[in-house]
């Protein structure tokens, strides 16, 4: 099992602990599994995150371009290799 890392959080709301042992019964898991699931949840990248990461992809690939060739995109020498694999 790769280590896994560990959290204490102090001063959580009396609230918010209550909350977290309710969904946790009605999930039949530990309060800790609730609360590492809602983190793993929190964390997750929104739409917008997404389409900014891959903006950013495109826009490091324009910079890698060689100017004055034409490029030719990845999706065409996939398909003409699968192509002659056919063949």
């Amino acid at each position: 099992m790769p280590d896994m890392g560990q959290i204490l959080i102090r001063n959580l709301d009396d609230s918010v602990i209550a909350t977290l042992k309710r969904r946790a019964e009605a999930a039949g898991r530990s309060m800790e599994a609730e609360a590492r699931e809602a983190l793993a949840r929190a964390t997750q990248m929104t739409g917008a995150e997404k389409v900014a990461m891959m903006q950013a992809i495109r826009a490091a690939n324009e910079k890698l371009k060689v100017p004055g060739r034409e490029q030719t995109e990845g999706w065409v020498l996939i398909r003409e290799d699968r192509d002659a694999d056919d063949r």
